[in-house]
């Protein structure tokens, strides 16, 4: 009796034990996905994107006059020294000491606290102040 019923389960789970075969297809037709896909992935995409192409860094570049161009590549050079040397001064050889300074209309006051060498940053033309702290 035990022999027909496990024979008849057998017989009965090849039937109704079914399995498929798994293919996977890409949706994006860029790797083999089907061509009408585009259009929805396209309109998803661009749904989603938060970039202005106004902001583009190369049509912020085009609105500079020369002039202004100058001015703030020499403002960055001059930051770009004075970064420079306040690493050097901290970290190895250098000649810049605490105190004030005052780079066109940036404001800087130099001091040397517990923590290490304390910067702040005064834009004098918008008000904005940064605090870095160089550690020792």
């Amino acid at each position: 009796m035990k022999t027909i019923f496990i024979a008849l389960t057998c017989i009965l789970g090849t039937f109704l034990g079914r399995s498929q075969q798994l293919v996977y297809k890409p949706i994006n037709p860029a790797f083999g996905g089907d061509t009408f896909n585009y259009q929805w992935l396209l309109s998803s995409a661009n749904a989603q994107n938060q970039f202005d192409e106004k902001n583009d860094f190369g049509s912020l570049l085009d609105d500079l006059e020369g002039l202004d161009s100058f001015s703030q590549s020499l403002n960055r050079q001059v930051l770009s020294e004075l970064s420079r040397k306040l690493f050097e001064d901290q970290f190895g050889e250098g000649s810049i000491k605490p105190g004030n300074y005052l780079f066109g209309s940036l404001y800087l006051q130099i001091t040397t606290t517990a923590q290490g060498l304390l910067i702040n940053i005064l834009d004098t033309d918008t008000g904005e102040q940064s605090e870095i702290v160089i550690p020792k």
